[in-house]
Parts: C-alpha cells; sequence; structure tokens
C-alpha cells in the first residue's frame, strides 16, 4: 500500500482521474483492473501497480507470480534512496505475506528487505509511516513481540497524522485497538475500531469495512456485536470472499444452533 489516502492518489475531489479511477477498483477488490490502468514505465507507475498486487496477495492469496513479476520491474526501475526505499517495503510486504498465508516461509527476508527500507527511508519522510506500520506487523504476527508492535504503530500513526494519511491511520488506529483490546482496555479497544471503521466509510473503501467491523464486533457485546458481524457477513459475500483470511470469523452459526 505505497499509495495510500492521501490527496492526489484518487480519495480527494480534484485529483488526478486516472487515480480516482484506481482508488475506486482497489477498494472494491479490483486490484488487477486497477494495476491495468497503470503503465510500468517510470517508477511511481511501477511502484504504485506493484504495490496493489502485493495487496492483493495479502487480501486474497492470490496473484503472487504476477506480483513478483511487477515488483521486479519497479526495483529495475528505482532510482535514488525514496524509490529504492519503497521498492524494499513492498518487497517485505509481499514477503510478510506469503510467511503469514502459510506459502513460504519468508520472515527472514521479509525482515531483511524491511530493515534495507529502513535505511533508506529517513524518520519525518512521507513514506516511513507505511514502513513503520508493517514493521509493527511483523513484530505482532511473526515476532509475536505486541511491545515492538505497539512501539512501531505508535510512530506510523503520528507519522500518518503528520502527512494526513488516512487510510493509513485507519490501519494503525485498528492495530493499537487490537492490541489494547488483549490487554484487556475494552474502552481504548472500541474507540480505535470505531475511529477506523469511520474512516474505512468516509474514504469509501469497502474491501476494509468487513474487517473493521468484524474487530469492533469483538469489543462489544450483543446484540451490537452480532449486528456488526452480520454487516460484515454481507459486504464479505458481496466481494466474493475477500479478505479470505475473514472466513473463519464470519462462518454463520448452524442451523438450529443456540444462540447467546
Amino acid at each position: 500500500m505505497a499509495h495510500t489516502a492521501m490527496s492526489g492518489y484518487g480519495t480527494t475531489a480534484g485529483d488526478d482521474p486516472l487515480q480516482t479511477a484506481v482508488w475506486r477498483l482497489r477498494s472494491r477488490a479490483c486490484w488487477g483492473d486497477a494495476a491495468a490502468l497503470l503503465q510500468p514505465v517510470t517508477a511511481p507507475a511501477a511502484l504504485q501497480r506493484a504495490s496493489l498486487l502485493v495487496e492483493r496477495c495479502l487480501y486474497t492469496e492470490l496473484g503472487w507470480e504476477e506480483a513478483e513479476d511487477a515488483l521486479r520491474t519497479a526495483e529495475a526501475l528505482a532510482h535514488g534512496d525514496d524509490e529504492r526505499g519503497a521498492a524494499a517495503c513492498e518487497r517485505g510486504q509481499l514477503a510478510y505475506a506469503a510467511t503469514l498465508h502459510g506459502v513460504r516461509d519468508r520472515a527472514d527476508e521479509a525482515r531483511a528487505a524491511l530493515g534495507r527500507a529502513a535505511a533508506l527511508i529517513p524518520p519525518g519522510a512521507p513514506r516511513r509511516a507505511l514502513l513503520d506500520f508493517r514493521r509493527g506487523l511483523l513484530a505482532e504476527n511473526l515476532t509475536r513481540s505486541p511491545q515492538a508492535a505497539r512501539a512501531a504503530y505508535r510512530r506510523a500513526h503520528a507519522g500518518a497524522t503528520a502527512h494526513s494519511d488516512l487510510l493509513l491511520l485507519s490501519f494503525t488506529w485498528r492495530h493499537l485497538a487490537g492490541l489494547a483490546l488483549r490487554e484487556g482496555e475494552l474502552a481504548e479497544a472500541r474507540h480505535g475500531f470505531g475511529e477506523s471503521l469511520r474512516i474505512r466509510e468516509e474514504l469509501g473503501y469497502l474491501v476494509g469495512t468487513a474487517p473493521a467491523l468484524v474487530s469492533l464486533a469483538d469489543a462489544e457485546v450483543d446484540p451490537e456485536a452480532s449486528r456488526l458481524r452480520e454487516e460484515a457477513r454481507r459486504l464479505y459475500r458481496l466481494l466474493g470472499g475477500v479478505p479470505t483470511w475473514l472466513a473463519h470469523q464470519l462462518t454463520p452459526p448452524a442451523a438450529g444452533a443456540a444462540t447467546a
């Protein structure tokens, strides 16, 4: 997600029509169609195309070879520390996604790529917030280090706030809230999950709305929790079962089963 919800990337009035079209397709889980609108003849276009296809892998567990090809093109076209750092950040995210989904253990590659990105993208740079967030994901889900994850998410949250990156803020709110929920901090968790859902609904980020609904449901009690999960289930079906990793959380109760 190298190109997130900032002015100029299709999420605000007056943006380039191409970027608006890319955003609309991306937000509706049509990453392949969005990527097809971009000609990878310049480093920025190649990086954006690669980021879309990497994101598709994370959400669908499909398209790994196409993402690898797009990433190699982006790496070849990258010039200067910023673009090389962005390409390394995408390389780390793809390796993370492959490891998370059990395609292949690429955890060492993910760490190395994100470390390389950190050496190239200085603190305070626009791309640094996304990098910090992804380092948090690695710490939380692969290294199992919630303290390191929280520190990285907080840095990402501050960076996203400074650069008005609303979509990334929706991710940092959600993941910080998830850590709070694990520690039993229900009020903090509900607030963070609520902010994440609000931002995604305002941006029209449909593919990310079901996960936000499920997260908020985890911090609520019935009947509100059941209402949120049913809305998430509706969106999940609408998008053809994406994100794939929500399947086990949205399986409806068996017919005739008792409900609380």
